[in-house]
């Protein structure tokens, strides 16, 4: 069976949820995005720019620790680094917000 091809955010952003059900996955992500924007304006203010090469360490490596050990799935990353990555924003914003478990439902009846 052909992999489907997402050709817009919004289409692929619900299968990117599908991939991550697992709670301590996205807990992982959640810390990952959380430190990443915590490095980037760090960063920034204090002008300690390598604080920035901690970003793709910080943002990937607990993404790729909840895949791997706790989903058991490949990274969306690898097939859509751009969607994926604007997905990771989203889906911290809806952790952030209370409403993943909701949006998880809705992606299961989509994809």
């Amino acid at each position: 069976m052909a992999e489907k091809i997402y050709k817009t955010f919004w289409s692929f952003y619900p299968y990117y949820l599908t991939e991550h059900k697992n709670a301590t996955s996205r807990n992982l992500h959640f810390i990952g995005t959380l430190l990443l924007i915590a490095c980037l304006i760090t960063g920034i203010i204090t002008g300690r720019w390598i604080l920035l090469v901690l970003i793709p360490v910080l943002g990937y490596g607990f993404a790729w620790v909840g895949h791997f050990f706790f989903e058991k799935n490949k990274p969306a990353t690898f097939t859509y680094p751009l969607y994926s990555l604007g997905s990771d924003f989203v889906m911290f914003w809806h952790i952030l917000t209370g409403q993943i478990e909701k949006r998880i439902k809705e992606a299961e009846k989509v994809v």
